[in-house]
């Protein structure tokens, strides 16, 4: 699977900030440790926050804070926001194609069935409890809340 720029950064952004919850976060730490442009971050931060995940404040002391429930929100609704018609690459019913162009198409839509389901069954938490658990078991100071 392969997604977008942006769709990798939304998902990147909204961990670091929902595994530091209640703290407001400013864009530019974000953009630093996970190498992305200003800019760009801006834009997808926009897209969350019309979302109703992330929230930004202005002015000193000011930043981002993740609003969502990361016990609910999945990677599928973050990777929706970004990637139109991800799942609907392949039509269900061929019409006037050829046997074989149908068992592709039959196939490749199971296949994205079977993605959109495992996507839609991991949560932000669930992502976030295990990168605590790596981090202990490697004896590394973790880099989420605990």
């Amino acid at each position: 699977m392969k997604l977008q720029q942006g769709t990798i950064c939304a998902i990147l952004a909204v961990l670091h900030m929902a595994s530091r919850p209640n703290q407001q976060i400013p864009a530019s730490e974000i953009a630093e440790i996970y190498g992305v442009s200003q800019h760009h971050l801006a834009k997808v931060l926009r897209t969350l926050s019309l979302a109703g995940i992330v929230e930004s404040t202005r002015g000193p002391g000011g930043g981002c804070s993740f609003i969502g429930d990361a016990r609910k929100i999945t990677l599928y609704d973050i990777i929706r926001l970004f990637e139109s018609g991800w799942f609907s690459a392949y039509p269900g019913e061929p019409h006037g194609q050829t046997d074989v162009a149908e068992e592709l198409y039959r196939v490749v839509g199971e296949v994205d069935r079977h993605t959109a389901a495992t996507l839609q069954s991991v949560t932000l938490q669930t992502i976030i409890n295990n990168a605590l658990r790596t981090a202990r078991r490697r004896g590394h100071k973790a880099m989420v809340a605990e």
